[in-house]
């Protein structure tokens, strides 16, 4: 039977951080996965998942889009030694929501600062992970558009920032990789599972490091 997202329950550390006149609430998995592992590669990053990690992604990835004042934080380096996509150094991953205009340089004096947490459960609603139509996603192309998830590597972690609507028109694909991928790889082993998520705007930033790329996270169970 299929635990759909909505059912989960996911255990959390919550630290409150201050640092240079500013408090950051930060929520990070209280046990880090088994096996994860992200890292990045020429065009953007790759994340290689399985069943718990998949599931942990896209908690995190909902979390972030409905808090807007907190830090989501995913500690994956120490679960990469069994990645099997291990071609660059692992990285962290860190979720932000733009209206926190969270600079990527400040994350390593904010990690430092942590603690032990504060443990805590998160419960998010089903409406988390919308489905959203094709024009809403063709409205991404455009010139005039700037609703772009971003991203920066900043203290070996990914730190990714955008808007609600930046991260819930990828919802739909992080939700199917957590709830699908399972069933259909147990039916097709080899088939290749993954979410494609766009990161910038190739016509924005043509000659920039981090301009038009691609987190690729793929089903790896």
């Amino acid at each position: 039977m299929v635990t759909r997202l909505a059912e989960r329950e996911w255990r959390v550390l919550v630290s409150t951080v201050g640092l240079g006149g500013r408090r950051y609430r930060v929520v990070r998995a209280a046990r880090p996965p088994a096996f994860a592992g992200l890292r990045e590669g020429p065009l953007g990053a790759q994340l290689c998942v399985d069943k718990h990690s998949a599931a942990m992604f896209a908690m995190a990835w909902g979390l972030a889009a409905r808090s807007p004042h907190t830090i989501v934080y995913l500690p994956l380096r120490a679960s990469a030694a069994a990645d099997p996509c291990a071609w660059a150094r692992p990285l962290d991953l860190v979720l932000v929501h733009h209206s926190l205009a969270f600079p990527p340089s400040r994350w390593k004096d904010v990690r430092a600062r942590l603690g032990a947490g504060r443990p805590h459960t998160v419960t998010l609603p089903a409406g988390t992970w919308p489905g959203r139509p094709a024009a809403d996603h063709r409205r991404t192309w455009y010139r005039e558009y700037r609703d772009h998830l971003l991203w920066s590597v900043a203290a070996d972690t990914m730190v990714l920032t955008g808007s609600r609507e930046a991260y819930e028109l990828r919802a739909e694909q992080v939700r199917r990789l957590a709830e699908d991928a399972p069933a259909y790889r147990a039916q097709e082993p080899d088939l290749h599972y993954c979410a494609e998520i766009a990161m910038g705007a190739w016509h924005r930033f043509p000659h920039s490091r981090n301009g038009h790329s691609e987190l690729h996270v793929q089903y790896c169970p």
